[in-house]
């Protein structure tokens, strides 16, 4: 199709990047990378080499500088308008200049300007954040360096600076990248997962406290470079205290010393063990175009909508008799399954699940702000807590009008988010739990989504906490001022952080106590933690930026919602605090000129936009079931944000493309595409289902099985075989519940997570039916089916 290849796009023009080189290094949850990016000129013309990249969306960007030759400049953040004429006047006197600066529409999102690199001259950028690890549901601690930028969805009617995108199939991507990671901890790790080819971990002393991780040879493009890691006893509250800035003013943030205190509550084996029997849970489902790509390339006929009915379905089995329940679904439009939530039977649930079974990835862009707000005009239901669960693969242009609409109302429900795919939005998935006192999980690589979401349901049916408050018992002539937002969700297990600023009046070393309250089923509890007030010795200003971060974070939120008057009150923070701090915000950028260079850069400046990945034509079009006309229409349209410099942008099936002009011809090939008779849009036939859901889709809303030829055959059984092993007076939906649990936990342990909820639902519609002979039928269920599991393991 193209014919591009060395350092050139499509439009065989050079490309002034060489090489990406990212160094992570994590101490217990924190994370600092350090990338450099290598620039070449080999043109005969000065350039301006310009990249859109990804970050995390809770990263600190603190550090930018640049080498050239002998010379080593280091940016300031200064205000973003300031910063942008400063570079515009140093472009126009003939001076280099670097300009870094975050997205108008999303956090998650930077812009990296290289003006005037002179012909011949090599330029090295350093760029260094810091994040927090998120601790995900099995307690592995979640790294992602972005690797792919969807194309952003822009609503109807919005506006906003965009970027013109040039795309080369990923595997023609013309830069190179390496990265390595060192982890250290208090703990031993135990092990370190990726979706990306990793070299053995090698571990560095003894104890297993310290390793190194490095990229294997030939990424592809194609995913982001995730990392899990497992410590062992993950679960240890802890607190390090930063000494503060020696040239920063006593009494401000960077001169005062600053904790960072990480909290696991535990909750009560007695709470844990009795699951909400109550409840409003929505469920909102991305039905975009770009759910229909594969979920990885190993099972392409797995797309993301398929998986998200299949989950739907493991879904709706779990909930429990007496909850209320809806489906909603979005693309430019958004549908509903019922006018407003209705209580969970079988009537209902059957209802819902024949709707399920015949959802598209038809609906268009991805339109998310609308069946949200139509979500929360409903009226909740009295002692039924809502509870949303939203899947979406992140593509979308107005992240911070959402986050900011479910912080709104983060007082009436809990959202839980779910990012599926390379590329999902981190500022969109995180920034949607965060505020709405939820959990956010991210579906990457090979991943299943239906063992990550069964964990957030059972994060759902964990009773609300409330009365949530944090008190500090320290030495007399020491106080702490807390500077991260209030503690508004607390989950079994799961870390909770705070930050706090610290004033001493001696040096003297001494303990402090923290402690957060809360009520949790009506029986007040608490989690403790004592802690040595002495400075750590190695953590730099880690802490303070993190701190800062989230200061910033929270003060551009208010800052959406203020009125007019008090806008500019808080831009004025926001600026006075990045630029105290170093660390990057909505309002500042990071700018740096060469003024030492002796001489002007001459002649006039050529403008060079590094290529963006995306898969290839002919996989794209199998894999969303598009005309080649639709594809090509879909792909034509000059995109914001979409690429990268961090990592390369990987350019997927993207809704966000679509209705827009056609493309124009590149090298002769489109219009031969564009005259290709169309693909039938039909459904692909759908892959025979896993065994595990067609038992689950058997299972009645009340948790039991019907005795059947359909459960006799997914049980590899026929109807005689199954009804004569029953025992004589055995009610018929109790035989064919056992035998459904016996199968589950003989076979399918593996998935346990997956049907662990709805397994407990089947064995308390056993127990409630006072049955006799139970210890009869799972010995014959045993015999039958050829395991031998435990009525103890069953829970009956």
């Amino acid at each position: 199709m193209m014919n591009c290849c060395g350092l050139i796009t499509e439009k065989k023009e050079p490309v002034p990047l060489k090489s990406i080189d990212a160094q992570l290094e994590v101490k217990d949850h924190v994370a600092t990378l350090v990338s450099t990016l290598n620039y070449e000129n080999k043109e005969d013309k000065p350039l301006e080499a310009v990249f859109v990249f990804p970050l995390p969306g809770d990263a600190a960007v603190c550090h930018f500088s640049a080498q050239i030759g002998e010379t080593h400049i280091v940016a300031e953040v200064k205000e973003k308008q300031q910063a942008q004429e400063e570079y515009d006047d140093a472009l126009s006197s003939g001076q280099q200049a670097f300009l870094l600066e975050e997205s108008e529409q999303s956090p998650d999102i930077f812009s990296l300007k290289v003006g005037r690199l002179p012909p011949g001259e090599s330029a090295s950028i350093r760029l260094e954040y810091v994040t927090e690890l998120a601790v995900q549901a099995d307690d592995g601690l979640r790294f992602c360096l972005p690797a792919v930028l969807n194309p952003r969805y822009q609503s109807q009617g919005s506006e906003g600076p965009s970027v013109q995108v040039t795309s080369v199939p990923a595997s023609l991507v013309p830069y190179s990248l390496s990265f390595s990671a060192q982890v250290s901890s208090p703990r031993p790790i135990s092990k370190i997962e990726s979706s990306c080819s990793l070299e053995p971990l090698q571990y560095l002393i003894a104890d297993q406290t310290k390793a190194t991780i490095k990229l294997g040879g030939g990424h592809k493009f194609d995913r982001d470079i995730e990392l899990l890691i497992y410590y062992k006893d993950a679960h240890q509250p802890s607190a390090v205290v930063e000494a503060g800035q020696a040239s920063a003013k006593p009494g401000s943030l960077m001169g005062d010393p600053v904790v960072m205190v990480s909290l696991y509550p535990e909750f009560p084996q007695s709470v844990m063990s009795s699951l909400a029997a109550c409840g409003e849970f929505v469920f909102l489902v991305d039905r975009s175009g770009s759910m229909g790509c594969p979920m990885n390339n190993s099972t392409p006929q797995e797309t993301r909508i398929s998986s998200a009915r299949d989950t739907l379905l493991l879904l709706l089995k779990s909930l429990p008799m007496g909850c209320y329940f809806n489906i909603y679904s979005f693309g430019s439009t958004f549908e509903h399954i019922f006018p407003k939530s209705v209580e969970y039977s079988e009537k209902t649930m059957e209802e819902a699940l024949n709707k399920v079974e015949k959802m598209g990835d038809n609906l268009g862009g991805t339109e998310i702000l609308q069946p949200l707000k139509h979500i929360y005009s409903q009226a909740c239901i009295p002692k039924h807590p809502r509870q949303l669960f939203v899947f979406t693969d992140g593509e979308v242009g107005n992240t911070k009008e959402v986050t900011d609409l479910v912080k709104k109302n983060a007082d009436s429900h809990r959202c839980f988010s779910f990012g599926i795919g390379e590329g999902a939005s981190s500022a969109l998935i995180n920034g949607m739990a965060k505020d709405g006192g939820g959990h956010a999980q991210f579906i990457t690589g090979a991943d299943r989504m239906q063992p990550k979401v069964m964990q957030s349901l059972r994060f759902a049916l964990q009773p609300a906490v409330e009365d949530i408050s944090v008190s500090w018992d320290l030495p007399k002539g020491v106080s702490a001022t807390v500077l991260s937002q209030p503690i508004t969700a607390i989950f079994q297990g799961q870390r909770s952080l705070i930050y706090a600023q610290l004033t001493l009046q001696s040096s003297e070393e001494a303990d402090g106590t923290v402690t957060v309250k809360y009520s949790l089923a009506g029986h007040p509890s608490q989690s403790q933690l004592h802690f040595n007030l002495k400075p750590a010795e190695d953590s730099g200003l880690t802490v303070h930026r993190l701190a800062a971060r989230t200061m910033i974070r929270s003060l551009e939120s208010e800052e959406r919602t203020q009125s007019e008057q008090n806008d500019e009150e808080m831009k004025k923070r926001v600026v006075e605090l990045s630029v105290q701090s170093g660390v990057s915000s909505f309002f500042t950028a990071f700018i740096a000129v060469n003024k030492d260079s002796g001489e002007s850069v001459e002649g006039p400046l050529v403008r060079r936009n590094i290529p963006t990945p995306f898969f290839p034509m002919g996989v794209m079009a199998a894999a969303c079931s598009a005309s080649p006309r639709r594809l090509m229409k879909c792909l034509a349209r000059p995109q914001p944000m979409a690429m990268m410099c961090m990592a390369p942008t990987a350019l997927a099936c993207a809704d966000s493309l679509c209705d827009s002009a056609m493309p124009q011809s590149c090298d002769g090939d489109l219009g031969s595409w564009l005259d290709m008779p169309a693909l039938s849009a039909a459904e692909p036939p759908q892959p025979r289902k896993d065994p595990v859901l067609q038992l689950v889709s058997l299972q009645k809303a009340s948790g039991c099985w019907m005795l059947d030829a359909n459960l006799a055959a997914m049980l590899g059984k026929t109807s005689e075989q199954v009804e004569k092993a029953k025992p004589p007076s055995v009610n018929n939906e109790v035989w064919a519940s056992i035998l459904a649990l016996i199968w589950l936990h003989g076979f399918k342990m593996d998935v346990m997570e997956e049907w662990e909820l709805l397994s407990m639902k089947a064995a308390s519609w056993i127990k409630a039916q006072n049955a006799p002979h139970v210890s009869e039928c799972v010995e014959a269920g045993n015999t039958l089916l050829g395991c031998a599991v435990k009525k103890e393991a069953l829970g009956i």
